[in-house]
């Protein structure tokens, strides 16, 4: 590995210190390296916090003069919740600036590469790229669409089931991936699953790990208004946010004692009888909700895929055989009529947790993934 790719890779591992911490932000990590030496490091530790070059050139001092800086996205030069990174970077006498990626923040955008470079700083970009942008691809999809990157989770049997018919599905996977979906959660924004789920499953969707966790935003897209009152999700909709995505199907009697409980009541144009996602997706961007966790049945997943809304898609499969032609699978809806119109699940990667696969990748119909190859 080259020098700069070495430095890169210390300014990306700091960068995920800030792993669900940073949201609607970017992870940053930065490095500051004179006569060889890493003088000064910092990382974007969350949300209305100092940015990571600020946190490096702290931490650097008076060694900051004449050295150079490693960061994994483009330094600001917009005036937002703290002052610019580019004006700090000048002042320090910083003599060099390696770049990952350009920060596809509209407001930026190439102008705090441009505003460095008129000082006479030398900079340099393109260094590690495309781990950078893997590294951010929610945050991608979010600045540059304002809508969430939608993560798909399921779990399934090696038959591909999620449930048996009579809807029974704890526990098809092992505690370690129930371990890792809760980790999903903790640095995910929002959570989202159909009514479907809530009445049969009657889950509470937080987080549940050893320690102090932040619990997702829940959503509920429920078109007519169907959420029992007696939910474990109403009932607690006071201490963990809730949103009820619904549409004017519902009756406004059953609204209105959902919200003396505390769910949010969301409002949607309806789209063939059920919530428009496209609208629901913009209406939750606007709520910064940049990371957003599907965890619903194949219904809902395959509303989600067949508007192409999923980004990611995180599938766990256990080592087990349910059968069954009721059987509840991942995706159902209407599906394909041809082979050649699925969707094709790229860059994946395989992982084993116990005796539980996970597969990872990114669901393609027709256009790349704009989001993941920018």
């Amino acid at each position: 590995m080259e020098p700069d790719e070495r430095y890169m890779q210390s300014a990306l591992d700091l960068a995920r210190r800030g792993l669900g911490k940073t949201s609607p932000n970017p992870m940053v990590g930065a490095v500051l390296v004179k006569d060889g030496e890493i003088v000064g490091k910092g990382f974007h530790e969350k949300a209305g916090a100092p940015h990571a070059e600020i946190n490096a050139i702290s931490d650097a001092g008076d060694k900051a003069r004449g050295s150079a800086l490693y960061v994994n996205l483009e330094p600001c030069s917009h005036h937002g919740r703290t002052p610019p990174c580019t004006d700090a970077i000048i002042s320090s006498g910083i003599g060099k600036v390696v770049v990952a990626m350009t920060d596809p923040n509209p407001l930026v955008s190439g102008e705090g590469i441009r505003k460095l470079r008129a000082a006479g700083i030398e900079v340099i970009t393109g260094v590690l790229e495309k781990d950078a942008s893997r590294l951010n691809e929610a945050f991608i999809k979010y600045i540059t669409t304002k809508t969430p990157f939608l993560i798909l989770k399921s779990a399934m049997t090696l038959d591909g089931k999620i449930a048996t018919k009579s809807g029974r599905s704890r526990w098809i996977s092992g505690e370690r991936s129930r371990n890792f979906v809760h980790k999903l959660r903790s640095i995910s924004d929002g959570i989202i699953v159909g009514i479907d789920t809530v009445i049969h499953d009657d889950p509470m969707l937080n987080v549940r790990l050893d320690g102090q966790h932040n619990n997702p935003i829940r959503i509920i897209v429920d078109s007519r208004g169907r959420m029992p009152l007696e939910s474990r999700i109403a009932r607690s909709a006071g201490e963990i946010k809730t949103i009820l995505a619904t549409t004017e199907l519902a009756g406004r009697t059953k609204l209105a004692a959902l919200e003396s409980e505390g769910v949010e009541i969301a409002m949607l144009p309806a789209k063939q009888g059920h919530v428009d996602l496209h609208a629901l997706m913009l209406l939750l961007g606007n709520k910064e909700i940049s990371t957003l966790l599907a965890e619903g049945g194949g219904t809902l997943n395959y509303s989600f895929l067949s508007e192409n809304l999923i980004d990611k898609i995180y599938f766990f499969v256990a080592p087990k055989l349910i059968g069954g032609k009721e059987a509840q699978t991942p995706v159902e809806g209407d599906g394909v009529m041809e082979i050649d119109e699925a969707w094709i699940v790229e860059d994946m990667e395989i992982e084993m947790f116990d005796n539980d696969l996970l597969i990872t990748g990114y669901p393609v119909r027709g256009e790349r993934n704009v989001y993941r190859d920018s």
